[in-house]
């Protein structure tokens, strides 16, 4: 046969419809459990029985065709306008079990577009526990389609689907809903006016902001014995159209489905009294990131000394095998420091995104939204935008991205705006070696310092957005009124398969992410720290040697005198010096200064900029962290890294925009470069100011 067919998979928020999309694919693909997480549509390829290719588009999670932002919009766009590309031969509604009466609201508006459409009703393992029962041959009679009763928890059901799907032109594109009962004076005039469409398409066409193809809501007006009606009309016509499927649907289910109030666990009613109580709720939330941040300290100290041991000795081990000459030196003082700056923090960051996984598969994530908008209100967002500002403990880009489910235009602006201050994966590589330089050891009840201090830069980082937003809201005059509305999930045991792909594809992508401008930027250091202009840098041995005439300098010491000497006469010592004074009311020195600069291209690169610089010349087999701590501050001697300058440097990259890919998507999400710009400048300038009375203060 060898014919590919498009498949919609569509359906609401947290029925497993991106679980059903890894079943059919087999690709890897995020799986969250609260509302918001698919933005946008992601595609792959099912084969299918008989030679059969289907490419499958996962399209946002939405409760209906009456679209209320951006993502619901591209489900709608999608299926008006048959010219697309990825038109659906075949629509696949995923429900779930216990949710689907409302779940059949969707099915059967996208049934009336007369497009065959399958219904999925998946967690079909969950039917005894909750005491439900199903008439699935009365449930296909009456809805006029076929059914696939799966579970993608115990992987049952998905062969079915496939050869429902295989068998599209089976399924009857009967319409559950003629539209004529709405209001049969209102759509009979629209039918007359446009006799050769289709009149439930129309319908949406007139009520929805979207693109659609060809027909423009303007040619209604151009159509004399037609007139479109006001919006509050329209309003009260989309609710009757409602409570008239309500109707159809709850006739159908009366026979089709049988729940047993007995059977039904009440375990849910009772863990959410607790966790969304008004104040057990945040003290469990509080204990749950107490116990994370304490668990990546822990955990990750045994594998983070062996990979740290591992690049210094593999370092060394270059340098002895290889050799001498420029390439040996950029792979053992360029290329290895820069990537054992990344490297060291996959452990960190692997247990980080494990915790973030398990509590969104869990159903906790929609728990901690709820209780959070209760405070977002205050501050001007919803809790919709807690959403984005927990997801940005990853990355900024995915979050600015999962705004577009806000409705408010508004809260979606100041949404994008503050996200960039709650911490991201990108900036725990500073934190941790900082901290590890400036926090001494020791526990208070039973927490470790510095596992307090990272969570408190994390504290700081949401606190700092929400503020911000207050402000945003007080100065933006942008006029909006939204309602706040999310779906509690069920809670469910975490699939392993589930989150161990969450934590290898976000690990992954991070390492890689960051390993290749990491990559690309410790060459170019490398070459700055190993060449330099003028007589200073290429003379460096013979003036060494005179100044230390004198002294009796063993080798070793000489070798290093010679190597800072060159390093400090390098081009890049030459633009390190020129920006100290900006940098030194701060606390930093030239290198640090370096690695700032160039950390803009991405934060994490900080690390692995400080371990080239302190790399180039030195022979010692050495660890970055170490070389850190022995670094002497030029005009104030003692340790570079104090309390003082270590609290500075924190505090900085806690506030500042050094990310050139998020300006890009703000830029991209706004369409505007004013907000970028605006961010950038703002950030930078707040994060140095309070960087600078930190310092100053401190030391």
């Amino acid at each position: 046969m060898g014919k590919q067919i498009n498949v919609a998979l569509i359906g609401n928020p947290n029925t497993g419809k991106t679980s059903v999309f890894n079943a059919l694919t087999g690709l890897n693909q995020k799986v969250g459990n609260y509302p918001g997480i698919t933005v946008e549509k992601k595609e792959g390829i099912c084969k299918l029985p008989r030679g059969v290719k289907a490419h499958i588009i996962d399209l946002p999670g939405t409760y209906s065709l009456n679209a209320s932002s951006l993502d619901e919009n591209v489900v709608i766009e999608l299926l008006l306008n048959k010219n697309d590309k990825d038109f659906p031969d075949i629509a696949v509604v995923v429900s779930d079990v216990e949710n689907l009466k409302r779940n059949l609201l969707l099915f059967t508006q996208i049934k009336d577009l007369e497009i065959p459409t399958l219904l999925v009703i998946n967690m079909a393992d969950r039917m005894n526990y909750k005491g439900i029962s199903l008439n699935i041959d009365y449930l296909e009679e009456h809805l006029q389609t076929k059914i696939a009763l799966i579970s993608t928890r115990k992987n049952t059901g998905i062969d079915d689907l496939k050869n429902l799907i295989t068998n599209y032109k089976e399924v009857s594109v009967t319409p559950c809903l003629n539209a004529y009962e709405i209001d049969k004076e209102y759509f009979g005039n629209l039918q007359k006016a446009f006799p050769n469409q289709l009149l439930y398409k129309l319908w949406l066409v007139i009520t929805q902001d979207v693109n659609f193809g060809k027909t423009d809501r303007k040619d209604f007006d151009a159509v004399a014995d037609f007139k479109t009606k006001s919006k509050g009309d329209l309003k009260r016509l989309q609710q009757k159209e409602t409570i008239k499927r309500y109707q159809f649907i709850n006739n159908i289910l009366k026979v089709g489905q049988t729940i047993d109030a007995s059977k039904a666990k009440d375990l849910r009613t009772r863990l959410d009294r607790v966790l969304t109580h008004k104040v057990w709720g945040y003290v469990i939330f509080t204990i749950i990131l107490l116990t994370i941040f304490q668990a990546i300290y822990d955990w990750a100290e045994l594998p983070m000394d062996f990979i740290d041991s591992v690049f210094a000795s593999l370092s060394e081990w270059t340098k002895n095998v290889l050799p001498v000459g420029a390439f040996t030196n950029l792979l053992a003082e360029g290329i290895i420091p820069g990537l054992s700056g990344i490297v060291i923090f996959i452990p960190q960051i692997a247990f980080l995104f494990l915790f973030i996984a398990v509590l969104e598969e869990s159903g906790y994530m929609s728990r901690v939204v709820f209780l959070m908008d209760r405070i977002m209100r205050r501050f001007g967002l919803s809790g919709k935008s807690v959403v984005p500002l927990i997801s940005g403990t990853a990355c900024a880009i995915p979050a600015i991205m999962a705004t577009r489910n806000i409705e408010s235009w508004k809260e979606r602006l100041i949404t994008i705006l503050v996200t960039p201050f709650t911490t991201c994966s990108a900036r725990l590589p500073v934190y941790l070696i900082i901290i590890s330089l400036v926090i001494p050891q020791g526990r208070f009840f039973g927490l470790s310092y510095q596992a307090l201090t990272l969570m408190l830069l994390y504290l700081i980082g949401f606190g700092t957005a929400v503020f911000s937003a207050y402000l945003l809201n007080k100065i933006l005059k942008i006029k909006s009124k939204t309602f706040f509305v999310i779906e509690m999930p069920n809670y469910k045991l975490p699939l392993i398969k589930n989150v161990a792909l969450t934590v290898v594809e976000k690990t992954k992508s991070f390492v890689f992410g960051a390993g290749k401008i990491i990559l690309a930027i410790s060459i170019v250091l490398w070459f700055l720290a190993s060449y330099g202009p003028g007589k200073d840098f290429n003379d460096a041995e013979n003036i060494i040697k005179t100044e230390y005439a004198t002294e009796n300098l063993t080798e070793e010491d000489l070798q290093s005198k010679i190597a800072s000497h060159k390093l400090e006469h390098s081009f890049i010592g030459i633009t390190g010096r020129a920006i100290e004074p900006a940098i030194r009311p701060l606390g930093y020195d030239w290198k640090i200064g370096i690695a700032i600069v160039s950390s803009f291209a991405a934060r994490e690169v900080f690390v692995g900029t400080l371990a080239t610089i302190y790399s180039v010349g030195n022979d010692d087999e050495d660890t970055i962290k170490n070389r850190m701590a022995a670094e002497l501050n030029p005009i104030l001697g003692g340790p570079l890294f104090t309390f003082a300058s270590g609290i500075s440097l924190l505090l900085f990259y806690a506030f500042a925009m050094q990310c050139m890919s998020t300006l890009a998507i703000v830029k991209r999400e706004t369409n505007s470069w004013k907000w970028p710009i605006l961010q950038l400048v703002i950030m930078t300038a707040f994060a140095y100011i309070v960087a600078l009375i930190a310092f100053q203060f401190l030391k």
